[in-house]
């Protein structure tokens, strides 16, 4: 559906220097999916998606939908925006606040070229705030509708025009916490039903995590890894994904050997020798760092049974309704582990850390290589 190939997108600052916004950008987006391009604040991403709806004018590259071309610099050519029919839903959602919720979902219909007519216009727009469950507030004041409902008629207005692509920038960054989760079940629930092809920006992780189909983390430009979204927070290719993407503890490691399935190897570590998995392969003597999520370090008060076992002494912990945050201290080393509130061991007894080979992601060093055009996880 959507094909983006080798984009470089690059613009002067307020000081004249060059700022490198987009390199070698590459991915596809296949019809009806939610493709979220992830990253912190300056990484790329949203230039990237300004770049697909043509606000951008891009150095090098191309982009298509379907068989169509809408930037080619080998081709020049440069389709604008209001001819890309591409939805789009900014930060700020940009309400009308003179018209009600109908006249602010119509308007796009009727300042376009080839304007429908005055009955078709009212059964697209009732379609759509019925798919948003803003129908029954039709000529409510536009002024008047929650932040939830604003992010909704904004999202109806880019809906109301059919568009092939939605380009969705942050679009709950201004929701309150509880209201952001709400409506990421709105949106996905859409998304899916109306089988909208989405191209999503955010730095939030768990939104990308909880929406998409597959998510692109971005870092100075380039896209550093791309994969379904358990496989980015469980196989992190590099350091910066496994740190940016959820919490995870960074433990040092030297390869001593392979061991058992392909891909499993035993290291050595501050913490003792522990078996570790890679997707890369490597050899005995190779330093890396080994990627351990909280909720995979297992905290237990008796000695269990099996290998890769360490004593431990609980240095702090955290009550966080659900579970608890642990801090635990293996000789010099603090660890984050996450277990079920039933565990209510003092600070300052001992404990015993359990890890599993599988969840010890074996990160090569250096790892922070941008990817090539096309690779991807």
């Amino acid at each position: 559906m959507l094909s983006v190939k080798a984009l470089y997108t690059e613009y002067p600052n307020e000081r004249g220097q060059i700022v490198k916004a987009a390199q070698n950008v590459t991915f596809d987006v296949p019809k009806g999916k939610l493709f979220t391009l992830l990253g912190p604040s300056g990484c790329g991403k949203t230039t990237t998606l300004r770049s697909i709806a043509g606000l951008e004018r891009p150095r090098a590259g191309v982009i298509a939908v379907g068989e169509r071309v809408v930037y080619s610099s080998e081709k020049k050519t440069f389709v604008p925006p209001n001819r890309r029919n591409f939805g789009m839903v900014f930060q700020s959602y940009a309400i009308w606040p003179h018209m009600n919720v109908f006249q602010n979902a119509a308007f796009p219909l009727q300042v376009r070229k080839g304007r429908p007519g005055r009955k078709q216009i009212e059964e697209k727009v009732m379609r759509v705030l019925s798919a948003v469950a803003l129908d029954h507030l039709a000529d409510r004041e536009a002024t008047k509708l929650s932040g939830g409902q604003q992010q909704r008629l904004a999202l109806a207005r880019a809906l109301v025009m059919e568009p092939e692509l939605l380009l969705l920038d942050e679009p709950l960054s201004n929701l309150d916490a509880k209201l952001r989760e709400r409506m990421r079940f709105e949106l996905k629930r859409l998304q899916r039903e109306l089988r909208l092809t989405t191209v999503y920006v955010t730095h939030d992780q768990s939104e990308a995590l909880a929406l998409s189909h597959e998510i692109a983390v971005m870092n100075e430009g380039h896209i550093v890894q791309i994969g379904a979204p358990r496989d980015i927070y469980e196989h992190p290719r590099n350091k910066f994904v496994a740190d940016f993407v959820g919490t995870t503890n960074f433990v040092e490691a030297t390869v001593k050997a392979a061991e058992g399935a392909q891909g499993y190897y035993r290291v050595s570590t501050g913490l003792g020798d522990l078996g570790a998995y890679s997707v890369d392969a490597l050899r005995a003597g190779d330093r890396v760092i080994l990627s351990i999520r909280p909720e995979d370090v297992e905290l237990t008060e008796q000695r269990p049974e099996g290998g890769d076992v360490c004593e431990a002494i609980v240095d702090a912990k955290v009550f966080l309704g659900e579970y608890l945050d642990f801090q635990v201290k293996v000789g010099d080393r603090l660890l984050l582990a996450r277990a079920h509130p039933s565990l209510n061991t003092p600070v300052g007894k001992r404990i015993y850390v359990r890890t599993n080979p599988e969840k010890c992601v074996a990160i090569p060093e250096p790892a922070d290589v941008p990817l090539a055009a096309g690779d991807g996880e």
